[in-house]
């Protein structure tokens, strides 16, 4: 049977993790690893919210070592965790949150460890690194909700640590050195879960138990922990980042994914921070499967193993860490066996009056406009008789700025039929922990705009 080590530090005094800069050795971690494994309550299903980096992760090796399975949704809404009791009615959450509201069976992770061993179970501490059955069930982790509800997918140890595996080497993390992982993201999401928390353990890099979001924290974050250091995060935190006056100090490379990064922008932070901006491209059902440096290039490399292939006009996915073939959800085109480019996601795509464009492609041309904070396009289905007719419209934050003028710059770089009508001008939108719009909330949340801006 195939194993794979839960670390690949070879040393007990490698380092794993950083918390508020003091570092964590391997030792440390799979100490207090087991130790969570032997007191987790009797439960098969986990749903870790610690929102301490570092807790999260031994949360995650504590239930790989007593075969425990991880529940990862990417949010935590009152909806999704009625979904999750109806899919594990045995989970219980696991929180470092004292005044955690989840209407779920709780263990507070301080507890944990709030009382000494008996002398019984206490053992001279050695370095043993566990290997987990590749085979073994790892994690159930659940789509972002961007386009409907949240659908789970299994996640073998096998399939998460060769994603990983095979993604360092393409993302340079394989030098020799041990490079520091700072993250923007949440380690509940599929890309923090694998850019900050897989990859570390399985490439003996280390992570920064910080989850930043403000951009002066981020830059705090960046600063205590040692060089090389890499900055895993969004495009909606890099534009943010880039508008705000802070110093930020020297970072060796910076990720981003979770939604199309804009050429320029990649340029701009490239040549801001004296850095390299690598693009992961990857979904729940796949895990990450590509990558490209955006401010060089439009084409994505595929990870080693991976291939793409047309099946009845749809592009699917299959080698490496992908087991199956599995469908891919945008449009793709396939340039050499190594290397593609990507056109938008398929659900994406609308048509109106006869005329075809992607709401990705209209995202991008607004959040082009100067002025533009933040913005986004959604579809309007409006029925009229029996035939129903697609309707644009678009939420923007873009203080100081009129519905007009928006409207007379988009007009100067999008075709008319697909000007947006409402144009709603708004202080934030609605966007999840990882820089997302889930197609609901997003729907709601225009609705709402709507109805405040009828009744004025």
């Amino acid at each position: 049977m195939e194993t794979i080590a839960l670390l690949s530090h070879a040393v007990p005094h490698a380092i794993v993790a950083y918390r508020s800069g003091v570092a964590v050795t391997a030792q440390q971690f799979l100490d207090e690893a087991n130790e969570a494994a032997r007191r987790l309550p009797g439960c098969k299903h986990v749903l870790n919210v610690c929102a301490d980096r570092y807790r999260f992760t031994v949360g995650i090796a504590a239930c790989l070592i007593s075969k425990r399975v991880s529940l990862l949704p990417s949010t935590h809404t009152p909806q999704v965790i009625a979904h999750l009791k109806a899919f594990a009615p045995d989970a219980f959450c696991l929180t470092d949150d004292a005044r955690c509201d989840i209407e779920l069976p709780q263990i507070y992770y301080p507890d944990l460890f709030a009382r000494p061993a008996a002398a019984a179970d206490r053992e001279a501490p050695r370095f043993e690194v566990p290997r987990i059955a590749a085979t073994q069930l790892a994690a159930v982790v659940f789509t972002s909700g961007t386009t409907g509800t949240p659908v789970p997918y299994r996640k073998t140890w096998g399939l998460l640590a060769r994603c990983v595996q095979n993604g360092a080497p393409r993302l340079g993390l394989l030098d020799g050195r041990s490079h520091t992982l700072v993250g923007t993201v949440p380690g509940q999401h599929m890309y923090g879960f694998e850019s900050t928390v897989l990859l570390a353990l399985l490439s003996g890099n280390a992570l920064s138990a910080e989850r930043p979001f403000y951009p002066a924290d981020v830059a705090a974050a960046v600063r205590e922990v040692p060089r090389p250091r890499v900055l895993v995060t969004t495009p909606i935190h890099l534009r943010t980042l880039l508008s705000s006056e802070v110093e930020f100090p020297p970072v060796d490379l910076v990720m981003s994914a979770t939604a199309p990064l804009n050429g320029d922008l990649a340029r701009e932070v490239e040549g801001k921070y004296g850095t390299r901006l690598l693009e992961i491209y990857g979904s729940t059902e796949t895990g990450q499967i590509a990558m490209r440096r955006t401010a060089a290039t439009a084409t994505w490399r595929l990870w080693p193993g991976v291939r793409l292939s047309v099946v009845n006009e749809r592009v699917f996915a299959q080698g490496g860490h992908v087991e199956q073939l599995t469908p891919m959800c945008d449009v793709i085109e396939i340039t050499n066996e190594e290397e593609f480019i990507l056109h938008g996601r398929m659900a994406d795509l609308v048509n109106v009056a006869g005329k075809r464009s992607s709401i990705g492609y209209l995202n991008a041309q607004l959040n082009a406009i100067p002025g533009v904070i933040d913005g986004a396009f959604f579809l309007r289905e409006e029925s009229m008789g029996s035939t129903g007719v697609a309707r644009l419209g678009a939420v923007v934050v873009a203080p100081g700025m009129s519905v007009a003028g928006l409207t007379e710059e988009l007009r100067r770089l999008i075709d008319p039929v697909f000007l947006p009508r409402p144009l709603l001008i708004v202080e934030q939108l609605p966007r999840n922990a990882t820089g997302k719009l889930p197609q609901q909330a997003l729907q709601g949340f225009a609705d709402a705009q709507l109805r405040i801006s009828e009744s004025q």
